[in-house]
């Protein structure tokens, strides 16, 4: 019997997503759903929910819950990763805590800045305990990373964790339709090539019918930007850059050093910069998960339609050879010439039984592939920092990341880091 294993499982709404799509896919029928967490209470939930819509779908997919790791592991064809290392409380309270006492906001904080430094060191001594196990148990496995800070993980997996690894986000399928919709565009027909790093890729050309919609795009962008609303960093980019950015403004706010600034507080209403978004967040899933539990539990008669998700659609085109087109998260094997050979890069790919296979794009726009190295230098200083035990290339990540240097002294940050190594206590390894 084939398997898929989901790490991560607790994440019971998207297991249900993830694994519900998988159920209702013919290719995948008889296959082996493992299910691991390391939290016993969401483990059990995820499968009474999953078996209930085995049930509802009439899938011949075998539910089973693992307490053991590497036997949820064993044998796997693919594995999803979903997991998050510390949770809100702790950590991410951690994460943004610390920096507001240094004066230093952030909205998100998953994956560059300071927060997404140190989600990173967290996360990446439990990615390298999976993929030892992956080696010992599935080496032919291919790994699904659902994780941010996405390029960095993804990254570690591939080169040091020796496991096969394709990071997905949704950034990319989300990008032409949100942007359309925003605009008051039919999307109907539309060509796009997108191509950069995870949460700053660009969508690098857009047309219909042969004609490039650019011109209309920023058009309607600027007139956009003289009234209020969601996506006005990425708008403004737009506009001073040349190219979209796939990822949310909410994101982008904090990945590069002009929005967020304490000696210009008044950008933040200027463009809608909603500080402290992901703690809030955090806090509004926590309040709903009681209630929405008691729903999925309590339904019988649980229903499911196949998502967008990209799992199920990549496992469906290696087992029938019906080629699928992804935008994943793959090393730069000179795919994107102008960015380091060593950096994880966000391309399309061509998905069948070879398995995922990344194409090639070429040179990003000059000031394109300079904004995602400025994000690059920070990801491959924090995996040195990882990799060495190193405290000095914690220091070297902070002081590169754009938004982090922008706002703050090299001592500030040498001392937030400190903050924030001691903050962590046993959730990071120690540090030399």
């Amino acid at each position: 019997m084939s398997k898929i294993t989901f790490l991560g499982a607790g994440s019971t709404v998207f297991a249900k997503n993830v694994l519900g799509d998988c159920m209702l896919t013919p290719a995948l029928q008889g296959f082996e759903l493992a299910l691991f967490d390391i939290d016993p209470v969401r483990l059990k939930d995820s499968e009474n929910i999953l078996s209930n819509l085995k049930k509802t779908t009439g899938s011949t997919c075998v539910i089973r819950s693992y307490t053991d790791r590497k036997e949820a592991l064993r044998g796997a064809a693919y594995v999803v990763n979903a997991i998050q290392v510390g949770g809100y409380d702790p950590c991410t309270i951690t994460d943004f805590e610390i920096p507001k006492k240094y004066g230093l906001r952030q909205t998100i904080a998953d994956t560059v800045g300071i927060g997404g430094i140190f989600r990173n060191l967290r996360t990446i001594p439990v990615m390298l305990d999976f993929a030892a196990d992956v080696r010992e148990v599935c080496p032919e496995a291919l790994f699904l990373n659902y994780t941010n800070p996405m390029a960095v993980l993804t990254n570690v997996m591939n080169v040091h964790g020796g496991v096969r690894t394709v990071g997905l986000c949704h950034s990319v399928q989300a990008c032409i339709p949100e942007l359309f919709k925003s605009l008051g565009l039919e999307q109907a027909g539309v060509k796009a090539k997108i191509a950069g790093i995870n949460h700053m890729a660009w969508l690098l050309e857009v047309s219909k019918d042969g004609v490039d919609l650019y011109p209309e795009i920023k058009k309607r962008a600027a007139a956009k930007q003289q009234e209020k609303h969601h996506d006005m960093v990425r708008f403004e980019m737009m506009l001073k850059f040349g190219y979209y950015i796939t990822e949310s403004s909410e994101h982008n706010a904090e990945y590069h050093p002009y929005f967020i600034k304490r000696t210009y507080p008044e950008l933040i209403e200027r463009f809608n910069i909603p500080l402290d978004e992901y703690p809030r967040r955090c806090v509004s899933q926590i309040e709903r998960w009681e209630t929405m539990r008691e729903e999925l539990l309590g339904n019988q008669d649980l229903r499911h339609e196949r998502s967008n998700e990209y799992a199920s659609y990549i496992f469906e085109a290696i087992e029938t050879n019906q080629p699928f087109a992804i935008g994943g998260n793959v090393m730069n094997t000179g795919l994107i010439t102008n960015l380091p050979k060593e950096a994880c890069v966000e391309v399309p790919c061509l998905v069948n039984r070879n398995g995922v296979t990344p194409t090639f794009v070429g040179d990003l726009p000059p000031q394109c592939a300079a904004l995602n190295r400025t994000n690059i230098n920070t990801q491959l200083l924090t995996i040195e920092a990882a990799i060495t035990g190193k405290k000095e290339h914690i220091y070297h990540a902070a002081m590169l990341d754009p938004h982090t240097s922008a706002e703050l002294s090299m001592d500030d940050i040498v001392s937030l880091c400190d903050d924030l190594i001691a903050a962590h206590g046993t959730w990071l390894p120690a540090y030399v």
